[in-house]
């Protein structure tokens, strides 16, 4: 499953949509990436760990498994973003 743009059935999706939900995503990769290195993702395993290139490049690899949770649909936080970012902005 992949994360779309969660616009109005046949409401056509602005440049403007696409950059504020292209904002929301980052966001939420943001956040998730926080949240993994929070619980542990990315330290070394002990004895057989990488060294310090290991520990220097961890937080890419957090990155990236963040990034791909939201591209798989991630938790709904950048859904509620953008649908908030796109309320206040009709106000």
């Amino acid at each position: 499953m992949t994360i779309s743009l969660p616009v109005q059935p046949g409401t056509p999706a602005t440049p403007r949509d696409h950059a504020l939900f292209d904002a929301a995503k980052e966001l939420e990769a943001s956040f998730l990436s926080e949240m993994l290195k929070a619980s542990g993702l990315g330290k070394p395993s002990g004895s057989f760990g990488g060294g310090i290139g290991e520990e220097q490049f961890a937080s890419f690899l957090v990155d990236q498994h963040a990034r791909a949770l939201v591209d798989r649909g991630g938790i709904g936080l950048a859904e509620s973003l953008f649908n908030s970012l796109k309320e206040r902005e009709n106000d």
